[in-house]
């Protein structure tokens, strides 16, 4: 058993800098983030406003400039945040040994096209979606924004690779160069969903896409 400090055992000093993150404020701040991303995917950065976004998620504004230096600081956390959810259902697909690797492309797609119906394909990709803003965004974003679309070509490149291990990727096929113009291409056709409330595109790309995968 651990003893318990002294009634009169003098305080610790106290820490200077922010105060300490309780649950209820790390709750607020998880809050924002959610809420962001919602009207990010939806709307993008430009039409997004701080005060839209905060009366949506009910926290007054000296709370968001608790966390965030700035829409822009915002707009960074937002990529990161993204990135971090989209990374672990590319994992979740990409990685799933159950499933050859070759079939676990179309398993995500399929995945996608059923999110984005789920919303009636309102919502597009954050990263897309700032992608095609670029030119009114800070210029941080654009390495931000590239390093983003890499990482989500390595994971592809390395199923790919997989693929080809396993005998359903001809040797003399780039895994590297099909992971780019796999990302190049979805990007372009989730723009056209959204615009169109429709899966269409999404299924003509990959059908094409996997025309190119076949031995």
């Amino acid at each position: 058993m651990t003893s318990q400090p002294s009634p009169n055992a003098p305080s610790s000093p106290r820490r200077r800098g922010r105060p300490r993150r309780t649950p209820e404020a790390s709750d607020v701040r998880n809050r924002l983030v959610r809420v962001g991303l919602e009207f990010l995917t939806e709307k993008g950065y430009g039409a997004s406003s701080v005060d839209e976004i905060l009366k949506t998620a009910g926290v007054p504004k000296g709370n968001f400039y608790h966390y965030f230096r700035s829409k822009s600081d915002f707009g960074i956390t937002l990529i990161e945040a993204y990135d971090a959810y989209f990374l672990r259902k590319l994992d979740a697909t990409f990685l799933n040994t159950d499933r050859p690797a070759i079939a676990r492309v179309s398993d995500f797609a399929e995945d996608a096209i059923a999110g984005m119906a789920r919303h009636d394909f309102k919502r597009g990709c954050l990263v897309g979606n700032l992608g095609q803003e670029m030119g009114t965004l800070p210029e941080a974003y654009r390495a931000k924004l590239t390093a983003t679309f890499e990482g989500w070509q390595a994971r592809l490149e390395t199923c790919l690779r997989q693929a080809q291990s396993q005998g359903d990727l001809d040797a003399h096929k780039d895994p590297a160069s099909l992971a780019a113009f796999f990302w190049i291409g979805w990007e372009g056709a989730v723009l056209r969903a959204k615009l169109e409330r429709d899966p269409a595109p999404l299924r003509l790309f990959m059908t094409t896409f996997m025309t190119l995968l076949a031995p």
